[in-house]
């Protein structure tokens, strides 16, 4: 194969590697920043294309610039050219004009456009915190995927500067577990030591296993009753 068509093939899978990444890309709709930015900051990662998010934008080169100061530039500018055109793409039409055309850089363009949708800090962890307080188990899946839940929520509070402790997280487990584990938390409580969320985790497995197994024998009794007295 010679060098021009080497080179007509490599750019060709370039421009479908292009396509391909940024049609997984999510749009914009007023509703979803978050998911979207993260999504953006993925696939330009992927794509090589982030240089512009996670660096300052070079001096433009002058006759005393060496050549990496001229590669450096031409990098960042591309990646900076590229990232806003997708940027721009995954945005509703009419969402577009909302950051000002001054705006030149990509890390600028999507800090302008944080300020329009981003989420008040105080309302997410509000919604969260009220999330946390209000769960309770229902006897649904397992429970240690319920528990393991509210430890996911209290990583998403504290990504927002809102820390709770595992002490407090725990007693949180505690109130929300229906009637049914009672006995078992005033065994809890009446113990000095405390525990860690895992071991919290590991004695409500096998409580939640024992309780399974005591109902399962207290209906065969209750069959094998019957049966007799038929």
């Amino acid at each position: 194969m010679s060098l021009i068509s080497y080179s007509s093939v490599l750019y060709t899978a370039t421009i479908a590697s292009v396509y391909a990444n940024v049609n997984f890309v999510l749009i914009l709709n007023g509703t979803n920043f978050k998911d979207w930015n993260e999504n953006i900051e993925i696939i330009l990662g992927c794509m090589n294309l982030d240089l512009a998010l996670r660096t300052k934008q070079p001096l433009t080169p002058t006759t005393s610039s060496t050549l990496e100061d001229g590669r450096d530039y031409e990098k960042c500018d591309r990646s900076n050219r590229m990232s806003i055109m997708i940027i721009k793409r995954d945005i509703l039409e009419v969402f577009r004009g909302i950051v000002s055309e001054n705006i030149t850089t990509a890390k600028e363009f999507l800090a302008g456009i944080e300020k329009r949708f981003a989420k008040s800090d105080k309302a997410e962890a509000s919604t969260l915190l009220q999330n946390l307080i209000s769960m309770k188990y229902q006897g649904k899946g397992n429970i240690r995927e319920y528990i393991m839940s509210m430890p996911n929520i209290v990583f998403k509070l504290k990504a927002l500067k809102f820390e709770l402790s595992e002490d407090l997280l725990i007693h949180l487990v505690l109130i929300s577990l229906p009637a049914q584990f009672n006995q078992f938390k005033v065994s809890y409580n009446c113990q000095k030591d405390k525990w860690s969320l895992n071991e919290l985790i590991s004695y409500y497995v096998r409580e939640e296993e024992r309780l399974k197994q005591d109902k399962t024998e207290s209906a065969h009794f209750v069959s094998t009753s019957k049966a007799k007295g038929k």
